[in-house]
């Protein structure tokens, strides 16, 4: 079964650091590209965070310098990393997986066109 599992998330203090991981099973990720996505409740999904099958990355503005994606493709996982995280971010984060290895196949279409979403994983950070 071709399929994306997110796990890490959890509650957090402000400042607070947590690394969320996505893992693939029925397929490799080598030759994909992966997006890391929230949706907080209200508002719409939005990419955070990009990965290519080459490791070049791409970071919305609101996370810059604090989230850090990598990929093991040994144990066919991608990691976001979350640094001094705040209140606003807040959300249940997904990761989905781009049909090509340029993390724009992911991260730079309409949600609706990307086919393999894993469940999601809450992420709140409050005191």
């Amino acid at each position: 079964q071709v399929q994306l599992v997110e796990s890490g998330g959890g509650l957090v203090q402000p400042g607070g650091s947590l690394r969320l991981a996505c893992e693939a099973s029925g397929f490799s990720l080598d030759d994909s590209a992966i997006g890391w996505f929230r949706q907080a409740p209200g508002k719409e999904r939005e990419p955070v965070a990009c990965i290519s099958s080459s490791s070049s990355t791409h970071y919305a503005d609101s996370v810059k310098g604090r989230f850090t994606a990598s990929r093991d493709n040994a144990k066919n996982t991608v990691y976001l990393q979350m640094n001094s995280l705040k209140p606003e971010d807040t959300a249940v984060y997904f990761c989905a997986a781009g049909e090509a290895g340029s993390y724009y196949s992911v991260c730079f279409v309409p949600l609706s066109a990307v086919e393999l979403w894993g469940q999601g994983t809450q992420v709140t950070v409050s005191s």
